[in-house]
């Protein structure tokens, strides 16, 4: 990771509080949900089965969302 997207990531974490302590970014990325970009912006599909209890997961139908910014982040610009 460059010092841009650190600097983005440390952006992104100072707008919102993580019920988990930035475990993905604590972690170096390396205990992260997992998800899948199904190509909308803010959003990504949740795939982890304990998604329900997460405070940024939104169930729709049959399926849920993460609206994390920071995971989203994560997915959509350094592909984990």
């Amino acid at each position: 990771m460059d010092e841009e997207q650190e600097k983005k990531v440390k952006e992104i974490m100072s707008r919102f509080h993580c019920k988990k302590d930035y475990r993905c970014y604590k972690s170096g990325y390396e205990v992260l949900c997992k998800t899948r970009d199904i190509g909308l912006e803010s959003y990504l599909e949740c795939l982890d089965e304990e998604c329900s209890s997460c405070e940024f997961s939104i169930p729709f139908g049959d399926t849920r969302f993460c609206r994390c910014p920071l995971r989203v982040y994560i997915c959509k610009e350094l592909k984990k």
